[in-house]
């Protein structure tokens, strides 16, 4: 099933097993709206506005996210491939279980929320902002973060295996799984406790 050039204020609420493709969603709200198991394919969603919006097992495919904003919206188990998500911001929004596959996301900015168990395997994610966001057991394998900041985040569980944290700030975060031996670090920054968890990771004993 396809909406056509449909406008937002015309679709069903909730919407179920509908796709989308090729609609112009410049600046759009969504605001308590939700999605369950749909498909958006070539959407523009550039600068769109998302408050209390649950996207639950849906599927993004080439849409642009450019500079959108989100607050209190959930995105659970979904798909994104291909997608661009410049500037794109985020704020105490839950994430679980979703994918992202070859999609641009950066600068992207996270604030609060729930990334647990997100696959990010490969992303470039260099200079983004992720700030007091639970990403227990998070996919970050060979991932950039060079220069990133991941303040205050809970990565107890993550994989971490060839990625590049050079120069990322990594106070206050949950380290506690990371082998340091894994990771690219140089210049990476750590609050004292930190670094006596990884001294001790890494076989030291400390005092």
């Amino acid at each position: 099933m396809s909406a056509g050039h449909t406008s937002l204020g015309g679709m069903p609420e909730p919407a179920e097993d509908v796709t989308y493709r090729h609609q112009d969603w410049y600046a759009e709200e969504f605001v308590d709206r939700h999605f369950l198991r749909c498909e958006f394919f070539d959407v523009d969603l550039t600068e769109a506005v998302s408050r209390g919006a649950t996207f639950t097992e849906c599927v993004f495919g080439n849409v642009a996210f450019n500079a959108s904003r989100h607050t209190d919206s959930a995105f659970t188990r979904c798909t994104f491939t291909r997608c661009n998500l410049f500037e794109a911001e985020f704020t105490g929004c839950k994430l679980v279980g979703s994918s992202f596959d070859r999609c641009d996301l950066r600068p992207l900015r996270v604030d609060r929320g729930d990334w647990s168990f997100v696959a990010l395997p490969g992303a470039d994610l260099r200079g983004a902002r992720i700030t007091d966001v639970r990403m227990r057991e998070v996919d970050l394998t060979g991932s950039d973060l060079t220069g990133a900041v991941l303040t205050g985040v809970d990565l107890s569980g993550a994989q971490v295996r060839g990625a590049k944290l050079t120069r990322a700030d990594l106070r206050g975060s949950d380290l506690s799984t990371l082998d340091p031996t894994a990771v690219e670090r140089a210049g990476a920054r750590v609050d004292v406790e930190q670094a006596v968890a990884l001294a001790q990771a890494l076989g030291f004993q400390v005092g």
